[in-house]
């Protein structure tokens, strides 16, 4: 008998994705309980270890999440679709709302960290904002959590010679955010870059997002331009990639 792509791969990779296809089928829902190791093992006639590693694909996928004493389970939490494009419109700060309010729809948002310092800007940080080698920035250091689930690290640099005194270098920037406060000062946005990256979460990363070491991350660093192509903020955000579907909506 002829030998299948499927019969070379290795057995956890086997139990894995007979797992994932029973989620997807509905036969485990959001919240349900997976088999665990002494199942797989006695189903699949195989050791633990190999169980260990078919449950840690789902794991890393973010498919499945582990609860400490209780087993492995279906992860409950839905994706956050993050509209790149309608998030930034000035519509949405200009007018007082979070640039969050275009994602979030009626879920909860809670920013449960927040830190807020001046610091010498790191060298990338002096050299996209045009900053002289004395030159500060304000720092704003944020952790997002949606749903009781931590999704997004944010930090944003902008010129201390810009926002002192400002509301932007308090932990509450008020309606609108530093968008709606750049605004004010003088220095609306009126352009924007993103960049996106991938990569695996460091330690500190994956401790802060509640994700396992083998779930990646994405990188979004974004760019805030006011007139005359002047930058005023660069935000460097890291989110848990099986939080997330990012969405791209433009015409042609």
């Amino acid at each position: 008998m002829a030998t299948t792509d499927d019969d070379r791969r290795p057995k956890y990779q086997r139990i894995a994705d007979s797992l994932r296809e029973a989620i997807q089928s509905g036969e485990y829902g959001p919240g349900d309980r997976l088999p665990g190791e002494n199942d797989l093992m006695a189903a699949h006639g195989v050791a633990r270890m190999t169980a260990r590693q078919a449950l840690s694909v789902l794991k890393d996928e973010g498919v499945a999440e582990s609860r400490k004493g209780a087993g492995v389970f279906v992860r409950a939490f839905r994706p956050l679709r993050r509209r790149g494009i309608q998030r930034l419109a000035q519509e949405q700060w200009g007018s007082g709302r979070s640039i969050w309010s275009a994602d979030i729809e009626n879920r909860t948002l809670v920013v449960d960290q927040v830190t807020v310092s001046e610091e010498t800007a790191p060298e990338r940080i002096g050299q996209v904002l045009d900053l002289a080698d004395a030159d500060t920035v304000c720092v704003r250091r944020r952790r997002f959590v949606l749903d009781g689930k931590p999704v997004l690290l944010a930090t944003s640099y902008l010129p201390t010679s810009v926002v002192a005194g400002s509301a932007i270098t308090q932990e509450d920037t008020g309606p609108g955010g530093t968008y709606a406060r750049l605004a004010e000062l003088g220095y609306k946005p009126v352009h924007f870059r993103e960049e996106i990256r991938s990569r695996m979460p460091t330690k500190d990363e994956a401790a802060q997002l509640s994700i396992s070491a083998g779930t990646p991350v994405i990188l979004v660093c974004r760019t805030a331009f006011a007139d005359e192509g002047r930058p005023v903020e660069i935000n460097e955000m890291t989110l848990d990639a099986a939080s997330y579907i990012l969405e791209y909506d433009f015409d042609a």
